[in-house]
């Protein structure tokens, strides 16, 4: 969407504003936007494309629910919808633990091979993603917050500060900490 007057894209801020007055249509812009941005941090947070897929819909599902009540870090709508994927993220990473352990309480059934399996066995980068999710789930939360943000999604050292509301010193400092954490973690392995 540009601006009729300047012939300059319309800003997040303002598309934001329209979209909270219930305009679709600039919401629908900022979905064009950034669908594929938070498609990409929800596949490096998930390690799936289906769960990416899910995550990336429920965050615009979100984004669209909350609209009215929304704080533009910098202009931008990205860390938001950045942390709210982050948030749903964990919050099915709990749901699908809690899943699991009510399952181990039911017996295994048969094992039965499946083509699918195989290809899913020969996919090493998936899994190798996957693990450096775990890894980074096991991190304190502080320093979990800035890796999803900092080196998941790409967000500035300031901009995360803005956004987590503490100094840029901080969030250098908790991404030093968790690369080393990590580093060890993953050398595990």
């Amino acid at each position: 969407m540009t601006s009729q007057a300047t012939g300059a894209p319309v800003g997040d801020r303002a598309l934001w504003d329209r979209a909270a007055e219930g305009d679709q249509a600039a919401f629908t812009e900022l979905f064009e936007r950034y669908a594929e941005a938070v498609w990409n941090h929800a596949y490096r947070l998930t390690g799936s494309w289906v769960g990416a897929e899910d995550l990336t819909s429920t965050t615009f599902l979100t984004a669209w629910r909350r609209r009215a009540d929304v704080t533009l870090v910098r202009d931008s709508a990205l860390p938001w919808l950045y942390t709210v994927a982050g948030n749903a993220a964990r919050d099915e990473y709990r749901s699908a633990r809690r899943r699991l352990r009510l399952l181990r309480k039911v017996p295994d059934p048969p094992v039965v091979s499946d083509h699918a399996d195989a290809v899913a066995e020969r996919l090493d980068g998936e899994r190798r993603l996957r693990e450096v999710v775990e890894a980074v789930r096991t991190l304190p939360k502080a320093q979990r917050e800035v890796v999803e943000l900092c080196l998941l999604a790409e967000v500035s050292a300031a901009d995360a500060a803005a956004l987590l509301a503490v100094a840029e010193v901080t969030v250098r400092a908790h991404l030093s900490r968790a690369r080393a954490r990590l580093r060890t973690l993953l050398e595990e392995k």
